[in-house]
């Protein structure tokens, strides 16, 4: 997501002259554009935000911008703290980025005939942005706003530029991305129409928020060839006591049900998960991993839980971080052996590989395959699994 925000405001600053460059050294501006999910990220962003007054006194004219996620929360601090930035645009004010640099006097020159940034293999596009669960642990509702869909003719254009720029698949994006509804168009929907262009190969798409997952959604992605047979379904606890606490909707036998359509669909799964939630006991740790054997996932993202200032669950007691580690230690090694068999599984099949690298693509359920034939990046080809090697495929 925050890539896809980088591309908007690079078209921004295209339209007034400005084109990327290799090194730090040669650039008259730089854009810093920030995640506040984990407080690491956040004091990292910081620190680089701070190194940057040298560089920008070394030139005259240089200009520092400092936006997303961080800019938003910080807000004001920052300008007191940190002079050397210029303009401050937060997460909330992407979409009025451009009127951001008018306002500045920064930028004299606009719609000028400047390299535009072409579309990659695969293309980001936003369908909605901020999200409305608000989950106790999560700072992404106070830093990006409500969830708000974009139109679908907004959404449909942007995928046809992209498209017509040499994209071969693209990624839909959103906090919550399958809560996406614009005038009762849903996510569904809004795939159907995605999928009917001529010219894309492949649809995927992230976040997606298990309380959203529905028949009919089901029903679509098992229709379609062009849409990923892989969901990344964040579960973060297999308790539905912890998942209460949280705030995430859902129980573990709700979760369950899901995750059984999905993959009656013919969708693999792999998930996030918080562990050491300060309402965690062991019993709740051990419903986690075994809902995690009940499931099957592919792989999952682990992590320890990360108080976020301004967050219901900041102001909970920590459990001993020795017991956190262990128990992330456990289930590190869960997720290894399922990954391993997940990939093992691929073994003497054949499968549909979109290559984005002469020799590097990916399969219609999201394992990487590596070949040692040459390829068009963009091509798909029928490629048979000989052999595993960590985390890719070798044909």
């Amino acid at each position: 997501m925050n890539i896809a925000d980088s591309d908007e405001m690079m078209l921004q600053l295209a339209a007034r002259g400005c084109s990327p460059c290799d090194s730090l050294k040669e650039a008259d501006i730089v854009v810093v554009n920030t995640c506040t999910i984990r407080d690491h990220a956040e004091h990292k962003a910081l620190s680089y935000l701070g190194r940057l007054a040298k560089w920008k006194a070394e030139k005259k004219g240089r200009i520092v911008i400092f936006a997303g996620c961080a800019a938003q929360r910080l807000g004001k601090a920052l300008r007191r703290k940190f002079p050397q930035a210029d303009i401050i645009a937060g997460a909330k004010n992407i979409d009025s980025f451009s009127d951001i640099l008018e306002t500045s006097g920064l930028f004299k020159n606009k719609n000028v005939a400047a390299g535009i940034p072409s579309a990659q293999l695969v293309g980001l596009v936003n369908i909605m942005r901020g999200c409305s669960c608000k989950c106790s642990y999560c700072i992404v509702p106070y830093v990006r706003g409500e969830a708000a869909s974009i139109s679908p003719e907004v959404i449909l254009k942007e995928t046809e530029r992209k498209v017509a720029q040499g994209a071969k698949e693209i990624m839909l994006l959103g906090q919550t991305v399958n809560a996406y509804n614009y005038k009762g168009k849903n996510f569904a929907k809004l795939l159907k129409d995605i999928t009917n262009l001529p010219g894309l190969e492949r649809v995927r798409f992230m976040s997606p928020h298990p309380i959203f997952i529905d028949e009919e959604f089901a029903q679509v992605a098992a229709s379609s060839d062009k849409i990923s047979k892989h969901m990344h379904l964040p579960v973060q606890s297999g308790s539905t006591k912890v998942l209460k606490d949280m705030k995430r909707l859902y129980s573990r036998s709700e979760f369950l049900q899901k995750a059984a359509l999905l993959k009656a669909a013919g969708i693999c799964l792999s998930t996030d998960i918080i562990v050491g939630y300060p309402t965690e006991t062991e019993e709740d740790f051990k419903d986690t991993l075994s809902l995690f054997d009940e499931v099957e996932f592919n792989g999952a993202y682990c992590f320890k839980f990360s108080p976020r200032q301004g967050t219901p669950a900041a102001a909970l007691p920590l459990i001993p971080e020795e017991i956190v580690e262990k128990r992330l230690d456990i289930l590190l090694n869960k997720v290894r052996l399922s990954s391993k068999a997940a990939y093992e599984a691929q073994l003497g099949t054949v499968q549909k590989v979109l290559m984005e690298t002469p020799t590097n693509g990916r399969t219609l359920t999201n394992f990487w395959v590596r070949t040692k034939t040459k390829y068009n990046p963009g091509d798909v080809v029928d490629l048979k699994i000989k052999e595993t090697k960590e985390t890719i495929l070798l044909a």
